[in-house]
Order: structure tokens, then C-alpha cells, then sequence
């Protein structure tokens, strides 16, 4: 019985393993045959340059004894002529000099000659070792990652889609408008957009009448509001149209804003959690004197809070003279003076026709001190209320303390800045507060009895958003000024008020008087 092999001629034939090895063996033959060949050119090359240096040396060896016999001869001479002993020296030996710079160079020449040699060898070798080891590999190189043109990272799952020229995650293909992600057949021709979302981009429709704003001889003019982006026939700020006292947005056709006692409209959304009573407020009084205190700048003297209409309010603050609030709608004030105010005692009752009825108010007198009651026009949102009462319990707490005579936007600056304190340590729930008072140095907050930010509804998140907007992009001389100035000083003082207010007092003692 015979013995055959297990491994047919074909298979031998297709093993890679073995054109590898048969491949090293080629290399390893061409490698020994170089080295012969290599050492067969070095040895003749040093033989050549032996030759060379013999022949330099001889021809040297002859130069200077013809040089000795031709100074034997002319040794009198020179023993004459001292000056021309001299000159005859310095000859000899630049020519000596010149002999041995040229059997240099011709040595350097063929040693240059022999290092081009040996490097056209090596690289010759070097791409047939390259060609025989990565045959193979070539065929089986890794394509680069696929990167998303939205979030610029890598495309891991396979699951991408094409468009504009880029890949896209499919949840990183937005709309522009509406920011919802577009399926491939609903993606518009003219850019990144809903179909749909590009008609209303380039022909938006008005917030009031519901319909599309018409075009002009100069194209599309439109409003928009700065925070809610809005948009509305420019028509509406002077055709009647209610604007709500709180969020500042315009009544919709079909929606029926409620109208406050003093003329005021109430969007039905804001008038959800407004405070529209004195007794209402008491929670609130307390919740903002305890914030003081957390904030280490504490109330102690007791005063009224008041919730008043808005001709209560102006009448008050006519008889404070404060005279510099005409650019700003009034909605909050520290009385000093003794004052006779009307407040809302009890709250209106809605009627027919989304109206308010039977209010019930009464009239005081109020004095006593530096700081005689704070008055707050009645019917705004806790929010917004709770920020009012924020800054102007600030100036009470600065004429309780003696801080008189502080320049005017650094003053209002100042209760600017303690009102947005106020509002932000309401924005984030009880955890997200206190990682955010700490990753920023501010001091923390007090505890409040306001519902946490995560038991609002989206419209309280929204309009929370929109208090702090009003702060921080208000562009009036006194307001707004005045909060940029000091919410500077309070960031290069860490986040402390005390160190804040002690700068304010030295910029206003070298300040020249406010214009207003």
C-alpha cells in the first residue's frame, strides 16, 4: 500500500506562506551575490586609492628634494638677502599646501564616487524586500472613517445619510427652521430645510393674523421679537393689537388676553401664576428676605409690602421726585417718604369675557423710617414679582445701611444684579443650583419655597428665560449700563457682594455726578 500526501499540488500552490518563502530565499540569494559583489568594489577601490596616496607621496618626496637641491645652490644668495630667504619660504609652502589640497580632493572625489555606488545598491534592495513582504497587503488596506458633517465625529454604525455633497448622521440632518431632523424625500431643493419649513422661512406667517405676511415693494417686512422670534405684520404695534404686561408677546386672532383694572393685558399663559394681592405676596416677602440673608447682606428692619395698580404706583413715585424712569415702564418702588397708598387687598374675580371684577382695595399710610413700604404693581407672574422685589429690597437694604450718595447706574446696577441672582437660583433645580453656584464661585443661594425649575411648565422655563434676557440685554442709559458696569466689578470680586458693594462706594466718591 502507498502513501500520499494530504496537501494537493493546487493547494501548494495557492499557499501564500509559501510565496513568502520562496520570496526570502530570493532575497536572501540577491542579498549574498550584493555582499560578494560589494566586497570585490571596496577591495578594488582601496587598492585605487593606495595607488593614489603612493603616487602623491612620491611626487611630494620628489618636489622636495629637487626643492633641498635647489636651495643647497642658491644658499649664498640668501645668506645675502634676507628679506628674499623670506619671500622664498612663504612660496614653498603654498606650493606644498597646493599638493596636498589636490590629493585630498581626488581622494575625497572617489570616496564620494563610491558612497553614490553603495546607495543606488541599498535602494535597489530595499524595493525589491518592500515588493516581495507587502504583496499581499496592498489589497487589503483600511478605508479612512466616515466623519458627520453635523456633530464631526465618526460614523460608526454603517448608518449614515448623503446630502449637500457631506455625510450625515441621520439625527444630525436638521432643518434650519424648525430644527427637527429631515428624511432625504422632504429635504428642500434650496437649502437645509423641510419643504414645508422652507416656505415659511422665506414667507413667514404673522403671529396676530394668522396669515402670511404680504409682500412690499422692497419684499417681505416683518417684525420680530428680540427673545420669542415672533415674527408679525410691522401693522400691529399701532393698530390696537394687546401686547401682554408680562411676556411682552401680541395677542393672537381667536385668543382672548385678560385686561387688568388699569388697563393692562395679561396673556392667559402669564396670568396662570400671577400674584395679584398683598396677602399673596407674604410667602414671597419672606422667601426674598431669607435669599438676603444667604446672600450675607440681611434685612433687619421690618416695612410693608405692598401690591398696587399701576396709577397707585405712579402717584408714589411722583412723590418720591425719582424723575429719571421715563424710558422704563415703572413696575416697582422703595418708598422713603410718608405716603398715603392704595393697595389690593383682595383679588379680582374673573367675569364674563375673560374680565376682572370685584377687586377689593384699601388705603394706608405708610412711615416710620428710612425704608417705608415696597411697593409692586399687582398681576405679574411669581417670577417675575419675586426679581421686582429682589432689586428693590436691595435698595432698601442699602438705605437701611447708610449707603447714601452712590452714583445712580451703579446703584440700580447693583439691585439689577441681585435680581438676576434671584431668578437663576431658581432656573435649576435644588442639585443643578448648587453645582452650578459651586463651578462658577458664586456664593450659594438659600433655600426657596418656589417650585424647582424641574416642576414648571415649559411656558414658566421659557419665561424664566426670558426675565434673565430682559437683564442682560437691557441697552437703557441707567438700567442697563449700570448692570453691565457692575456685574463686571462683582466677577473680578469672585462672586462677593460685600467686596462688590465696597467697590462701588470708592467708584462713586471718584465718579462725577450723574446727568440724571
Amino acid at each position: 500500500m502507498g502513501w500520499f500526501s494530504c496537501f494537493s499540488s493546487s493547494t501548494k500552490q495557492d499557499d501564500p506562506s509559501e510565496d513568502h518563502y520562496k520570496t526570502v530565499i530570493k532575497i536572501s540569494r540577491h542579498e549574498k551575490e550584493d555582499g560578494i559583489v560589494r566586497q570585490k568594489r571596496e577591495k578594488a577601490e582601496q587598492v585605487q586609492t593606495e595607488r593614489a596616496k603612493e603616487m602623491s607621496l612620491k611626487q611630494f618626496e620628489k618636489e622636495v628634494a629637487e626643492r633641498r637641491l635647489q636651495e643647497s645652490k642658491e644658499e649664498g644668495k640668501r645668506k645675502q638677502v634676507d628679506d628674499d630667504d623670506d619671500d622664498q619660504v612663504d612660496t614653498e609652502q603654498i606650493e606644498m599646501n597646493k599638493v596636498m589640497e589636490e590629493s585630498l580632493k581626488l581622494f575625497q572625489k572617489e570616496e564620494e564616487k563610491r558612497r553614490l555606488e553603495k546607495s543606488k545598491e541599498e535602494g535597489k534592495r530595499k524595493q525589491v524586500e518592500e515588493e516581495g513582504q507587502f504583496k499581499h497587503s496592498k489589497d487589503k488596506e483600511v478605508a479612512p472613517p466616515s466623519i458627520c458633517n453635523g456633530c464631526k465625529s465618526e460614523i460608526k454604525d454603517g448608518l449614515s445619510v448623503k446630502a449637500f455633497g457631506d455625510l450625515w448622521h441621520p439625527h444630525c440632518l436638521c432643518c434650519l427652521h424648525c430644527h427637527k431632523s429631515i428624511a432625504l424625500d422632504k429635504i428642500a431643493k434650496r437649502g437645509k430645510f423641510h419643504k414645508s419649513c422652507y416656505k415659511e422661512h422665506r414667507h413667514p406667517t404673522c403671529c396676530v393674523c394668522q396669515k402670511k405676511i404680504p409682500p412690499t415693494e422692497e419684499g417681505i417686512k416683518y417684525n420680530e421679537h428680540p427673545f420669542w422670534k415672533e415674527k408679525y405684520c410691522p401693522c400691529h404695534d399701532r393698530d390696537g393689537t394687546a401686547k401682554c404686561c408680562s411676556c411682552e408677546r401680541l395677542e393672537p386672532r381667536g385668543t382672548n388676553f385678560v385686561m387688568l383694572g388699569d388697563d393692562r393685558w395679561l396673556c392667559l399663559q402669564c396670568i396662570g401664576s400671577s400674584v395679584m394681592d398683598t396677602y399673596e405676596c407674604i410667602d414671597l416677602h419672606v422667601e426674598i428676605r431669607e435669599f438676603f440673608d444667604g446672600s450675607f447682606l440681611p434685612v433687619d428692619k421690618e416695612f410693608p409690602l405692598l401690591l398696587v395698580e399701576k396709577q397707585a404706583l405712579n402717584k408714589a413715585e411722583k412723590e418720591e421726585k425719582i424723575d429719571y424712569q421715563h424710558a422704563v415702564v415703572t413696575r416697582g418702588i422703595c418708598l422713603s417718604e410718608e405716603q398715603s397708598v392704595t393697595s389690593v387687598k383682595e383679588r379680582p374675580k374673573r367675569g364674563p369675557n375673560n374680565t376682572l371684577i370685584n377687586m377689593v382695595t384699601e388705603t394706608q399710610m405708610v412711615s416710620g423710617c428710612e425704608v417705608t413700604a415696597i411697593l409692586i404693581i399687582y398681576g405679574l407672574p411669581r417670577l417675575l414679582t419675586g426679581y421686582i422685589l429682589a432689586h428693590e429690597m436691595m435698595h432698601a437694604y442699602l438705605r437701611l445701611n447708610g449707603y447714601k450718595n452712590l452714583k445712580l447706574e451703579l446703584e440700580e446696577g447693583l439691585c439689577q444684579v441681585l435680581g438676576l441672582r434671584w431668578l437663576e437660583s431658581h432656573t435649576f433645580s435644588s442639585d443643578d443650583a448648587t453645582a452650578a453656584s459651586s463651578s462658577s464661585n458664586a456664593p450659594p443661594a438659600a433655600a426657596s419655597t418656589l417650585k424647582k425649575g424641574d416642576d414648571w411648565s415649559d411656558f414658566e422655563k421659557k419665561l424664566a428665560e426670558f426675565c434673565i434676557h430682559q437683564i442682560k440685554e437691557d441697552d437703557s442709559p441707567v438700567y442697563g449700563l449700570g448692570f453691565k458696569q457692575v456685574h463686571e466689578i462683582w466677577v473680578s470680586n469672585h462672586y462677593i457682594l460685600k467686596d462688590t458693594l465696597k467697590d462701588i462706594v470708592n467708584a462713586s466718591k471718584n465718579a462725577p455726578v450723574s446727568k440724571f
